[in-house]
């Protein structure tokens, strides 16, 4: 009897979680072709010099137990003290690689060249950083769109003022989320608040603060009840996000599964309702093949599955494809002696001055929109711990000015932003590297509003599943990509010819019910 298999496009979240679920629950062989030579997608862990560098920084968190113990069952939790000192119930950080280690969530924004609380809370040093004027007109706005609220939320800028106030928007998310897309709030849909700060707002900020004040404070993983915004336990790889998808692509090798690197899908052959074989590139050897199989995972950008699939595609879907848009990303790593911002309050003192796991930089003189605090993710991604290393995260366009700056002169860019902001003095960076990632973000506009159009013509081809964030253009963290494979793969275990399940994963079905009410509730 020949072994069925199936072909996957991509080495990233959704591509190995596809391949290890058909390995573990399925007599069907994975074949992953990755067009990169690197594991993990986005969620890939890059070393420099032994200092490790997580793109965009990832939390290992998820409301899914059974995303949560997919995790733990790759990487075990790290053992906690007991009364004696010893380590229980868990491998020891300090005596293995193999472990998830426990982390606390700081994160924080600089405005002003102050630092705010994130989410917003309103004690003594927000007031103080704020001032009373603007605090003032921050509440009213507020109060304003309590009363007055949009009945409808055409823009993401809408749903933010919907939920926060115009001035508060203006003051804390405007900016930055404009450096993230490159676009006004008022040209990106609603879609994207819905699906990633959906149930965030004033109201959730205040009743988590009032909960950790007259209740006791939960110290476990288990935060189900808690706006992911809000969670403050989470858990991360010893070594970083690679580390366990380094680990899973191991397994699903010695199970059986194949994984192949510089490995570019360039055609799709297909007929009626059902999707043949493929074209690949290998292009470390510039040598092109073609695969037959029985299924097909793709976790590619959309638009570029489209143009493999060739011009039998209908023309409406090839416009549509074509006029979907990303955002790219580079991340610039420094190697720092110390930082120079002022301490805000005194636990600011606890990690070299800054205790954040990352800050959001709303400051409009610079094009610096996030810096991570690696030593605050796990001391083992850094080599010298007397030493401190930081990312700094730019959005661009591929090809634009930024995306174009030779290393060089990004590095000298970027340290000069560094400095503007007074978060660290010439004389104490010692190092850096630039990092370039194309299609990080598919971006809610563009042709995105004709979305559907696309989903109906690939939903018709019964052995082809589009998983994952760039598979279905869809902004989901790494558990929802995760959850779109498996399930995509329990439709083949069950004979399921539809992919509504799949599309279900991540939607948020009262945000939509809310955004097409008459009013706010």
């Amino acid at each position: 009897m020949v072994k069925k298999t199936a072909i996957i496009f991509g080495a990233g979240p959704a591509g190995l979680t596809a391949a290890y679920e058909l390995c573990k629950n399925t007599d069907i062989k994975p074949i992953i072709f990755e067009m990169t030579g690197d594991i993990g997608g986005i969620s890939k862990t890059v070393n420099y010099k032994g200092n490790r560098i997580d793109i965009g920084g990832h939390r290992f968190f998820s409301k899914s137990d059974r995303v949560m113990e997919w995790w733990k069952n790759i990487l075990p939790l790290q053992g906690m003290p007991d009364q004696t000192g010893n380590i229980a119930f868990g491998p020891d950080p300090s005596k293995t690689d193999n472990v998830m280690l426990f982390r606390k969530r700081i994160s924080r924004i600089l405005f002003l060249r102050k630092l705010f609380d994130y989410p917003l809370s309103m004690n003594l040093y927000t007031v103080r950083n704020l001032g009373i004027l603007r605090l003032v007109k921050i509440i009213f706005s507020y109060l304003k769109v309590r009363i007055f609220p949009l009945k409808t939320e055409k823009s993401l800028e809408d749903f933010f003022v919907n939920r926060f106030g115009r001035e508060l928007f203006n003051t804390f998310f405007k900016d930055y989320t404009e450096k993230v897309w490159g676009l006004p709030c008022n040209k990106l849909m609603a879609d994207w608040g819905g699906q990633r700060v959906k149930g965030l707002s004033i109201s959730k900020a205040i009743a988590d603060i009032f909960g950790k004040i007259f209740f006791r404070k939960d110290s476990s993983l288990s935060q189900k009840n808690i706006e992911t915004s809000l969670i403050e336990q989470f858990m991360y790889p010893k070594l970083g996000p690679g580390q366990l998808w380094e680990a899973v692509a191991e397994i699903i090798k010695e199970n059986g599964g194949e994984l192949h690197l510089h490995h570019k899908i360039t055609g799709i052959e297909h007929s009626d309702k059902h999707v043949d074989r493929v074209k690949i590139t290998d292009e470390s050897l510039n040598k092109t093949f073609s695969v037959q199989a029985d299924y097909f995972f793709s976790s590619m950008p959309v638009s570029e599955l489209i143009e493999a699939m060739g011009e039998s595609v209908p023309n409406e879907v090839r416009q549509v494809a074509k006029g979907l848009l990303y955002r790219d990303f580079i991340t610039a790593g420094f190697l720092i002696k110390k930082f120079s911002i002022k301490p805000n309050k005194q636990s600011d003192s606890i990690v070299n001055n800054i205790p954040d796991n990352w800050l959001y930089i709303q400051e409009r003189d610079v094009k610096l929109g996030r810096i991570q605090v690696f030593n605050n993710w796990s001391p083992f991604l850094v080599k010298d711990q007397n030493l401190i290393w930081i990312g700094l995260e730019y959005f661009c366009n591929e090809g634009d000015e930024l995306w174009n700056k030779p290393d060089e002169d990004f590095l000298n860019f970027a340290s000069a932003e560094l400095i503007k902001i007074d978060f660290v003095e010439k004389e104490d960076i010692l190092d850096g590297v630039v990092l370039r990632v194309p299609k990080t973000y598919p971006v809610y506009a563009g042709s995105y509003s004709r979305f559907d159009v696309i989903r109906k013509y690939t939903d018709l081809f019964e052995n082809m599943f589009l998983v994952g964030r760039n598979g279905m253009h869809r902004y989901n963290n790494a558990d929802h990509s995760m959850l779109t494979a498996i399930t995509a793969v329990e439709n083949i275990i069950n004979g399921s010819k539809s992919k509504e399940n799949i599309w279900e994963v991540n939607t948020e079905k009262d945000y939509h019910e809310e955004k097409n009410a008459p009013k706010m509730t």
